[in-house]
């Protein structure tokens, strides 16, 4: 019905703003002026009363409705998600800037009690739904084109039809969904309250963790051993919320008779199991091609006979260590989103100058950065931890780009605007894309070149390897929970399984690399969103190669595709561009550019 907002990006970032210029910060007045607004007040008094009008209205009576009864049920369903949404996104995004703060953490707690309380009578809508015979909704569907505009979320809830439950019981864990939030924001307070102190600086987590793209390399080795430490010393909280969260997932999915652990993730993505898995093993495949190669490369660069982990993001020797002010990079940015179709810059534009972006990294605000659509009636907001690394202004043209495609495809309203996760990233990475050969094209020397198409590589490594790799990790994760009670021990093990495959025989791991599984949000937060990614970045590289062989009119189609939102599938958004994501050859296209820039690395070489 809504979701909150979470941290969604493996980035580095660090704390301090100085030399940045004026960072922005979130107005969330356009959501509710104060937790204590009127409106809000307002809002959730309605909830309350409008959840048990809809439930004294439908609950036991889907079946009898007609067209116009099943379409006007629709819609008052999609207001109520509305309402929720709305609030719950004011009070997690008011909790994301600053995590530590009790107040902040209460609000949303009571907020989200609320409001599964509220609608916990609703849960009968799903469930009668599914009871609905399937010639009858075609019927219905036939007759009114209104109602028809749904079916897309029809098929999505439908297709849990074979998992579904009793009423009893599916309204039971309806409830129950708010101890399992509560382990997420134990996860999240444990992570955010962390501190590390590194040659005599006190430190959070980003702060940290920045530390590992220092130029200095024993800087860089001193924040590995100390993440390392402050890890282990918390290592047994991070194997109990694992060990939880997989055991409740296992315990879900046994009684909704989920044939693996990652059919839930398949089903709500709206993807084929067989697809993710030829993502999965075409990238495997790969590895030695990709990052084994690369690595070896960087490995000569930094002069290393051996690679250690602290060194997989550190910065060339030859790299220029400017910081990039804000201003620059929005203009950056600005430059690359206009030149690509001016009507995705006016789409931008309003990000930085009406505060939809919280730029600033603060003691207690969460780590990582994301975009949350809120509600379509609104708009989205962008968090970002900015410390004016090139990578930084990746992120910030990898953010911006969600945002615009939730921009975009508010239109399709409540129920049809999101995106399933594979096709999320897609306009993100499209965005990075634009921003780098746009900041590509303006190199001025073979040097500057070689170090961007470096970082450029580094950064495909960590999304589509590095996130396969998670997935793995994931995989095997649930797979031995499924088995008994995980030992912090038995967690490590399965980290550094998939750690020497993924990075290759350039590295060795230091003591301690195999806690470093338990800061990664995705993990708690959305069990197997990392592929994610993975599919992001192969899909955007296909896009782009056609948008380069068959540039006219490709704008229009791809501000098409952004505009279905979750109206369509796969395969019907990428038919336009004469791709498709079921064809086991359409991931080495993706692949391929990758391995075109690692190519064009070697040759400089010579």
């Amino acid at each position: 019905m809504f979701q909150l907002p979470f941290p969604v990006r493996d980035a580095n970032a660090g704390s301090g703003s100085d030399g940045l210029g004026d960072l922005p910060e979130w107005d969330l007045t356009d959501l509710y002026t104060a937790n204590d607004a009127p409106e809000l007040t307002a809002d959730l008094n309605w909830l309350e009363a409008e959840c048990a009008a809809f439930a004294a209205d439908y609950a036991g009576k889907l079946d009898t409705l007609d067209a116009a009864g099943l379409l006007e049920c629709v819609q008052r369903n999609e207001k109520i998600s509305t309402k929720a949404g709305r609030v719950m996104s004011y009070a997690g995004l008011r909790y994301y800037q600053l995590t530590v703060d009790a107040d902040r953490a209460k609000f949303m707690s009571d907020c989200q009690e609320k409001i599964t309380n509220f609608t916990t009578p609703l849960v009968f809508f799903t469930l009668e739904l599914n009871r609905i015979e399937d010639d009858k909704l075609a019927a219905m569907l036939a007759e009114n084109a209104d109602l028809a505009r749904y079916k897309p979320v029809f098929d999505r809830i439908r297709a849990m039809k074979p998992h579904q439950l009793s009423d009893e019981m599916e309204q039971f864990l309806h409830d129950l969904g708010v101890v399992g939030d509560a382990w997420e924001k134990l996860f999240d307070e444990t992570i955010a309250g962390l501190e590390f102190t590194v040659d005599g600086d006190d430190l959070n987590i980003e702060g940290t963790l920045n530390l590992l793209t220092d130029p200095d390399r024993p800087r860089r080795e001193a924040a590995a051993r100390e993440l390392a430490d402050v890890f282990s010393a918390n290592i047994k909280t991070f194997a109990r919320v694992h060990n939880t969260q997989a055991k409740e997932k296992e315990v879900l999915d046994r009684w909704r008779k989920m044939p693996t652990a990652q059919t839930g993730r398949h089903l709500s993505n709206d993807v084929e199991p067989e697809v993710v898995q030829a993502l999965r093993d075409a990238v495997v495949a790969a590895y030695p091609r990709l990052s084994h190669r690369y690595y070896e490369l960087k490995r000569k660069w930094l002069g290393l006979d051996r690679m250690q982990v602290w060194d997989r993001n550190a910065p060339l020797p030859m790299e220029d260590t400017k910081t990039v002010g804000w201003d620059a990079a929005q203009s950056i940015v600005m430059e690359a989103y206009n030149a690509f179709d001016p009507r995705m810059g006016e789409i931008a534009q309003p990000f930085f100058d009406k505060g939809w972006i919280d730029a600033g990294v603060k003691p207690g605000k969460a780590p990582g950065a994301f975009a949350h659509p809120t509600v379509t009636e609104v708009h989205p907001y962008v968090m970002l931890n900015y410390l004016g690394k090139p990578r930084d202004v990746m992120t910030l043209a990898h953010e911006l780009g969600h945002g615009v495609h939730q921009v975009l495809a508010a239109d399709q309203g409540e129920m049809l605007s999101s995106t399933p996760l594979t096709l999320a990233e897609t306009a993100s990475v499209f965005g990075e894309m634009l921003t780098f050969r746009t900041m590509l094209n303006k190199a001025k020397s073979k040097a500057e070149r070689k170090v961007m198409l470096a970082g450029k590589v580094e950064d495909m490594i960590n999304t589509v390897v590095r996130q396969i790799a998670f997935y793995d990790f994931e995989c095997k994760l649930h797979a031995a929970r499924r088995e008994g009670e995980l030992t912090p021990e038995d967690i490590n093990a399965l980290w550094m399984s998939v750690q020497a495959e993924s990075l290759g025989p350039a590295f060795d791991f230091m003591e301690g690399y195999e806690t470093f599984w338990a800061y990664i949000p995705h993990f708690v937060h959305s069990p197997f969103y990392v592929y994610a990614y993975a599919f992001g970045d192969g899909l955007v590289n296909a896009l782009y190669a056609a948008y380069e062989a068959a540039p006219e009119g490709f704008q229009d189609k791809y501000f098409d595709m952004l505009k279905a939102g979750g109206s369509k599938h796969h395969k019907e958004l990428l038919a336009p561009f004469g791709l498709d994501a079921s064809d086991p050859k359409f991931w080495d296209k993706g692949l391929s550019m990758i391995e075109g820039f690692i190519d064009e690395l070697e040759a400089m070489e010579d």
